[in-house]
């Protein structure tokens, strides 16, 4: 174990910083590796995780727009519904942010649409209080609609 090694484990940030000076002045040699390649895989895994946790929030509240807003009576309905959308605007922005942020996940939209679809069916489901089998099995809306700040599905 060496000195960068054991920084790691008593001063993440001090660590942090000397790797990146490491880095910048080409000294690959001295660089803790096996600290560093854990910490690259885990910042790939939880931007992916943040993506999925976004659309599984944002499905969810299609769905419920979808199949649940007809249901509300007419006062309840407004407030739903104004509610929801602001979810929907937030975590639009959101989304539009990690992935301006993050170029490379944009590639990973569509697997991550179809590992959050099942969740947000799970989650409209149980906010609603309607059967999962009111929804639709795969997901119903295009990467485009997900995305667009204008979509609002018809409501059912």
């Amino acid at each position: 174990m060496n000195a960068l090694s054991t920084l790691y484990d008593v001063d993440y940030s001090s660590w942090a910083a000397k790797t990146a000076e490491l880095l910048r002045q080409r000294r690959f040699s001295e660089l803790d590796l096996d600290h560093l390649l854990e910490e690259l895989d885990d910042m790939g895994k939880s931007q992916r995780h943040e993506l999925v946790s976004r659309l599984r929030i944002l499905l969810a509240h299609l769905l419920k727009w979808q199949y649940q807003y007809r249901q509300l009576s007419e006062r309840w309905a407004e407030y739903e519904g104004k509610r929801w959308r602001n979810t929907l605007i937030e975590q639009r922005l959101a989304l539009g942010y990690l992935l301006e942020e993050y170029p490379g996940l944009k590639g990973k939209i569509g697997e991550a649409i179809t590992k959050a679809y099942p969740q947000a069916v799970e989650l409209a489901a149980r906010e609603s209080e309607l059967p999962v089998k009111t929804f639709p099995v795969s997901c119903p809306y295009s990467q485009a609609q997900i995305l667009n700040p204008d979509f609002y599905p018809d409501v059912n």
